[in-house]
């Protein structure tokens, strides 16, 4: 097993979700920050695998690694403890992953910045860092919990929900939505990324994208999102 970087991009003030869907085992992040290029660090998915969060202080060896051993047949739980074990500033970390089978774990350093904490949904695990409160946690476990359909569809809304309770404390830059679905459009192209870098107000412009491309879906292959 690859040892965890000790180097790493602070992404404090951070809010996410990773989740599955029970019926079509699709998987996926949302998140949401206030620096640039969330999306390049934060997400990892895995089709027929697991979905992951890494930030804090962030080290996406804990997404590379995750993904890894996940195909291993590895529990999430199993694989945090063991990467945790070998990283001497896991205390600066948040991470929460979910397989593909719903099994789930978290886990949310004391050295990280608060408002701070994770929450364990039913297919879902929300975590944020430097938030206004907990309450931006609660919304987007709710918001997730309370919908049903489009996994992807879903995530954009708990991420909604989670930047209209207050989201990151220092303001917003960057959000991103990352899902791996064999049912999205092709079965060869079972993956939806989007990314917004800068912006006033990231999860508004990621909604816009959003919006066009399930446009998109439905013109070009007659198919509803």
């Amino acid at each position: 097993m690859a040892g965890v970087e000790l180097s790493g991009e602070s992404l404090a003030g951070t809010f996410s979700l990773v989740a599955r869907c029970h019926r079509t085992s699709a998987l996926g992040v949302c998140v949401s920050t206030a620096v640039p290029a969330v999306g390049s660090v934060v997400p990892h998915v895995g089709l027929r695998v697991g979905a992951i969060a890494t930030q804090g202080y962030t080290s996406v060896v804990y997404g590379i690694d995750g993904l890894r051993l996940l195909r291993k047949g590895f529990a999430p739980q199993f694989i945090l403890d063991a990467l945790l074990k070998e990283d001497s500033d896991r205390e600066l970390r948040q991470v929460a992953i979910i397989d593909r089978k719903g099994r789930k774990a978290a886990f949310t350093g004391e050295e990280t910045s608060g408002w701070r904490g994770h929450t364990i949904g039913e297919d879902c695990v929300a975590a944020g860092n430097m938030l206004t409160s907990g309450k931006v946690l609660e919304a987007m476990v709710e918001a997730f919990e309370g919908s049903e359909g489009w996994l992807a569809e879903r995530l954009m809304r708990s991420l909604e929900a989670g930047d209209e309770a207050g989201g990151d404390r220092r303001g917003k830059m960057s959000a991103a939505l990352l899902v791996a679905d064999e049912e999205l459009v092709l079965k060869t192209r079972p993956l939806l990324s989007l990314r917004v870098d800068v912006h006033a107000e990231p999860v508004r412009e990621l909604r816009r994208a959003f919006e066009a491309y399930k446009a998109w879906i439905e013109v070009t292959h007659g198919k509803h999102a």
